[in-house]
Order: C-alpha cells, then sequence, then structure tokens
C-alpha cells in the first residue's frame, strides 16, 4: 500500500501544485471556479422548477457529480496519499489506514469544491451590474455638457460600493457637485442622468 499511497500523493501534489501556479500567473482558473456547478446547479434547478416527478434521485446525483472536478479529483488524491503515508508511517494497521485515508481524500474534495463554490459565488457578488443603476442617486464627478454635446463623470453607490461612471444628459450642463439621477444605460460603463428632483 505504501507505494500506492505514495503514486497517489505525488500526483496529487504535483498537479496542484501546477494548478496553483496556473491560478496565480492567471493561465487558468476562471473555468475551473464554475465547472462542477453547471453539472448540479443548472440541471437541479431545471429538474425543480418543472416539477418533474420521479427526478429526486436525479437531484441527488446531480449534486454529486456537481461536487467533481479535475480540481476536486486531485485534492482528493493528494490528501490520500498523504494521510495514507502518515497512518503507515503511525503503524496504523492496513484497512483503518486505508479508511482514514479515504475518509480524508473525500473531506479534502468536498472542502475544495466549497472553496471554488465561495470565490464563484464572491466574484459574481463583485461584478458590478451596470443595468441596475438606473434610478440612482449620485454626484457629478466631471462637468456634463448640456444636451448630449458631450461626456462627463458621475460617481454613484451600486451594489453597495461607489463607482465612476461616463456620463452623458439630454438636460442643461451639470456642474462639478450636481446631485443626478441616472435615467438611461448607453454602455457598459456609460449612463444618461438628469438633474436629481428637488424634494418637497
Amino acid at each position: 500500500m505504501i507505494i500506492f499511497y505514495s503514486i497517489c500523493a505525488i500526483l496529487g501534489c504535483t498537479v496542484l501544485a501546477c494548478q496553483f501556479l496556473l491560478t496565480v500567473t492567471g493561465l487558468t482558473g476562471a473555468d475551473d471556479l464554475e465547472g462542477g456547478d453547471d453539472l448540479g446547479g443548472h440541471d437541479v434547478g431545471h429538474d425543480v422548477d418543472h416539477g418533474h416527478n420521479g427526478h429526486s434521485h436525479t437531484h441527488g446525483s446531480n449534486w454529486f457529480f456537481g461536487v467533481i472536478s479535475f480540481r476536486t479529483i486531485t485534492a482528493a488524491m493528494a490528501f490520500f496519499g498523504l494521510t495514507g503515508l502518515a497512518m503507515n508511517a503511525s503503524d496504523v494497521a492496513q484497512w483503518p489506514g486505508l479508511a482514514v485515508a479515504a475518509g480524508a481524500g473525500v473531506a479534502s474534495m468536498y472542502l475544495v469544491h466549497w472553496m471554488m463554490r465561495s470565490l464563484s459565488l464572491l466574484r459574481a457578488e463583485g461584478t458590478t451590474r451596470i443595468q441596475d443603476a438606473v434610478g440612482a442617486v449620485g454626484t457629478v464627478y466631471i462637468k456634463i455638457p448640456g444636451r448630449r454635446s458631450g461626456h462627463g463623470k458621475v460617481q454613484i453607490t451600486l451594489q453597495s460600493r461607489t463607482v465612476e461612471l461616463s456620463a452623458a444628459t439630454a438636460d442643461d450642463p451639470l456642474p462639478t457637485g450636481a446631485r443626478i439621477v441616472v435615467t438611461k444605460v448607453v454602455g457598459p460603463d456609460a449612463v444618461e442622468v438628469a438633474p436629481e428632483a428637488v424634494g418637497v
């Protein structure tokens, strides 16, 4: 068993190290963050939304296969091998040692899956959706020429963060510091604004 544990540990740790280096250098990582969820999350949601009967087993299997990805299998292999070697070095009997190593492998698989899913959710939540800017109130940062004759800059609060967007207006020129409201999204980082209505 020590040879088997060693092979698993060497292969798993080597691939994990390569994945880490590729992620750090930006050559990979984004696709793997979401790859597992496509197997489980979308299909499960589809089954539930359509209310198909007799699909409870599909829900379970999709959830299980959603955990499996190249990264989680590699982590499981690495920790299985390392734990097996540790059990062998501690003179633990073969079968109890194998059970502990297998448990460590499964636990590491779910841990890596949870970490990747959390990172994916953080990335999704951190992506600013400019479509939500309509109706947002903000301040002119750089003067905006009137009658759509040019662009200035505005600062608004979007998704609990302050963002700066290019802005035009169909009204009179808006000076720096003027309060505005976003009326339309005209580009990936550009909006149309109007003066904020003064409350009664």
